[in-house]
C-alpha cells in the first residue's frame, strides 16, 4: 500500500494515476476474496465499450487483472494506459500528462490495448453458448 504521507504529490493527475493503481488493487483484492468464499461467485464477464461503462454485467476483476499483467510484460505503457482509464477514470489528456505521451499516443495505446484485451479475455472464457 502507498502511505500518502511519503508521497510527493506532483498534481491532480499524479495522485489520481496513484490512486487507480490502489483501486485496481482493492478491486482484484476484492475479487479473489469472493472467489475463495466457501459458496463461491463464480466468474462474471468483462465488457469495454469507448466510454469504458461497467454494465449491468461486473467485470471479471481477475482475468482483467491477469491479462493487464500479461499485457504489461509486453508493453509497458499500454497496460498503463487502461489501468489509468479503467480505474482510475481518466480523460487521454490527463493521462498524456500522467505518462508525459501525447494524446494521440495514448487515443492509439487504447485502442490496441482494449484490442489485445478483448482478445486476450475472448480465449479466458469457455464457450457456453
Amino acid at each position: 500500500m502507498v502511505n500518502i504521507d511519503q508521497v510527493d504529490w506532483h498534481d491532480r493527475t499524479h495522485f489520481i494515476a496513484v490512486a487507480a493503481r490502489q483501486m485496481r488493487r482493492i478491486l482484484v483484492d476484492s475479487a479473489r476474496a469472493r472467489r475463495y468464499q466457501k459458496r463461491g461467485g463464480g466468474a462474471l464477464n468483462v465488457t469495454f465499450d469507448e466510454a469504458v461503462v461497467i454494465s449491468e454485467r461486473s467485470p471479471d476483476l481477475l482475468a482483467l487483472d491477469d491479462a493487464l499483467e500479461t499485457l504489461a510484460l509486453e508493453d509497458e505503457r499500454k497496460a498503463r494506459v487502461v489501468e489509468l482509464r479503467f480505474f482510475g477514470g481518466l480523460t487521454n489528456e490527463e493521462i498524456a500528462a500522467a505518462l508525459e505521451i501525447s494524446t494521440d499516443t495514448v487515443t492509439r495505446d487504447w485502442q490496441m490495448a482494449k484490442l489485445w484485451l478483448q482478445r486476450a479475455l475472448k480465449k479466458e472464457r469457455p464457450c457456453a453458448d
